[in-house]
């Protein structure tokens, strides 16, 4: 199973952004999914989740929600910045299927995607 994330691109500075997240081969209601992002020389990291039970979250800028129907979780981006430059990945949590909107620890995680690039520039 590999997700498959869209949506990425080149966004000005305070733009917004809605990312994509196929998840074939899996029942999505079944799965809190997270969403994390990797800059260039640094670690993957948890920015939001979209979970199995609980009502979508805001966590700051960024949103994560879903639509089970079409097997799709979206992860919604306000006001980016330069440093939100990264590529964006989803992938589920296999040990947990609430999450409250904070993705918590990569090790739960599995079925990652290609990721889709994300670049905030003027």
């Amino acid at each position: 199973v590999m997700f498959v994330e869209s949506g990425g691109g080149l966004v000005q500075p305070g733009g917004s952004l809605r990312l994509s997240c196929t998840v074939p081969g899996i029942t999505l209601r079944d799965y809190a999914i997270g969403w994390f992002r990797q800059a260039p020389g640094k670690e993957r990291e948890g920015v939001s989740c979209s979970s199995a039970i609980d009502a979508d979250s805001v966590q700051g800028r960024f949103k994560a929600s879903r639509d089970n129907a079409k097997k799709t979780v979206y992860l919604d981006i306000n006001g980016l910045k330069p440093e939100d430059t990264a590529t964006y990945y989803c992938a589920a949590n296999l040990m947990r299927r609430s999450c409250s909107g904070l993705p918590g620890l990569i090790h739960e995680y599995a079925y990652w995607g290609q990721g889709t690039q994300v670049t905030v520039s003027s």
